[in-house]
């Protein structure tokens, strides 16, 4: 356990493994980023449940181990409602040590002038401001959770930090579950029937011949051998799927920065059921089959034919 008093900024980290369940408490100011906090959680493989009361923590705790034992990261995030939140969070953190379960309090703090700022860009009121001014909110709000900070694992000070920033620190204390694979979902499409709205590439196949002109592939589609073989036979099919993973180890490089985890990938041809098949196919093997240096996969993949089957 560190001290409480540390402050992790985005050069730090800190954190353990345990065995068993564990509960990560995480606590802070309205406006600090326990939203944010809450979201990279969930995204690295945590339980999360938000704004539960002290007093139905347990019951919540017991409700999700009897709904799903293979559950073993919990994540509560606790709000401030008065002064007896520090107290009753220190009774439950007892508790559950008791009964053999790992705790951890993680708390989000910001400036005054921050929090303010921040509530003005939103126009939202604070929550426990009542009928006075924001300040005087923030300023209750710090009462209340006084002894809540004084006894956290860990402080971040997240005034200066962007939404990305407290992702990649998050991350660094409480690491992901499994891996740091990406998640690409590539699929194919025809544009006849409109755009994917979910996409973040969009690839036109258009420019390779169309099997549908060969009277014994017509009635095939990009996943049978024989279009598969037409269509990546074709001048520049293969010089197209090479530049295109490119372009999508650069983009999945800036995702992984930026905190993205998932992408979509569509390809289109005119009905989606040859060019546009056989190529997703071909570029979600290829991805399969990329690893980092550990050895370990890249990316997690599924590949789609959205429009594969219509008339």
């Amino acid at each position: 356990m560190t001290d409480p008093t540390d402050t992790v900024r985005p050069d730090g980290s800190a954190g353990d493994a345990r065995p068993g369940l564990t509960v990560l408490f995480v606590a802070g100011m309205s406006g600090a980023g326990r939203s944010t906090a809450a979201n990279v959680l969930e995204d690295d493989g945590w339980y999360v449940a938000d704004n539960v009361p002290p007093t139905l923590i347990s019951t919540m705790i017991d409700m999700v181990r009897e709904s799903d034992p293979a559950i073993s990261r919990l994540a509560m995030v606790i709000r401030a409602s008065d002064e007896t939140v520090g107290s009753q969070l220190d009774e439950l953190r007892e508790s559950l040590a008791a009964s053999g379960a790992a705790t951890k309090l993680l708390f989000l703090d910001a400036s005054d002038q921050v929090l303010v700022r921040r509530f003005e860009q939103v126009r939202r009121r604070h929550p426990l401001q009542g009928g006075e001014t924001l300040i005087d909110g923030i300023a209750r709000e710090r009462v209340f959770l006084a002894p809540v900070k004084n006894s956290a694992d860990l402080v971040v000070e997240t005034s200066a930090l962007t939404a990305a920033k407290l992702r990649e620190v998050v991350e660094g204390v409480y690491p992901h579950e499994a891996d740091n694979r990406l998640s690409v979902a590539v699929q194919s499409f025809g544009f006849k029937y409109g755009l994917p709205i979910d996409s973040d590439l969009v690839a036109d196949v258009r420019f390779l011949p169309n099997p549908y002109w060969v009277a014994e592939l017509r009635e095939q589609n990009g996943r049978d051998d024989e279009v598969r073989e037409y269509v990546l036979g074709q001048p520049d099919a293969g010089r197209f799927v090479d530049l295109y993973l490119e372009l999508i180890g650069v983009v999945s490089t800036g995702y992984r920065r930026e905190g993205k985890r998932y992408m979509t990938i569509s390809i289109g041809c005119t009905g989606g059921k040859h060019r546009s098949v056989a190529v997703s196919e071909e570029i979600g093997a290829r991805l399969r089959r990329i690893t980092d240096d550990t050895g370990a996969r890249s990316f997690d993949v599924r590949v789609i034919h959205r429009d594969l089957g219509r008339e």
